[in-house]
């Protein structure tokens, strides 16, 4: 999550959350999708970001490769039968993403965006609920913010 200005030209950084954020996910499916149609079922569970639904200064690509996960992961949806997909799109979570922001603007943005942010609990509690679901249930997307959080 290297967020940053456009006039930045960052392109290495741009190169590589597309290739974790989209590829990774389309690698992903490809490994699990097959397995999953050979039995008859199963359930992938990805990971997109409120900033899959929201666009701000300095995360264009970031939130381009999120919704490149909404957009993989709803067309398999509605591609599959008898498999489940859910999309899980946190808010601001406790977690090292952003570490290797290199714009000192864009760090000090999401270091005030982190007083209010999630435990990582709360996400898996959000998975908790997405696969504790009967079979006949999909739980296609949700979305988890801080309480005390406008994103």
């Amino acid at each position: 999550m290297p967020l940053s200005p456009m006039n930045a030209l960052k392109v290495e950084e741009w190169d590589n959350m597309i290739n974790v954020n989209i590829h990774g996910v389309l690698n992903g499916i490809a490994a699990g999708l097959p397995i999953m149609e050979a039995q008859g079922g199963g359930q992938f569970i990805n990971t997109a970001s409120i900033a899959a639904h929201m666009v701000g200064p300095t995360s264009a690509v970031y939130s381009a490769t999120k919704y490149a996960v909404w957009a993989i992961s709803d067309g398999l949806r509605q591609e599959s039968k008898n498999i489940r997909v859910t999309i899980i799109s946190p808010g601001v979570v406790e977690t090292e993403l952003g570490s290797d922001i290199t714009d000192e603007a864009a760090k000090g943005f999401l270091k005030e965006l982190r007083k209010t942010a999630l435990t990582a609990d709360a996400i898996a509690r959000a998975v908790l609920y997405a696969i504790s679901q009967p079979d006949d249930v999909d739980v296609n997307e949700v979305i988890v913010r801080p309480t005390a959080s406008a994103f």
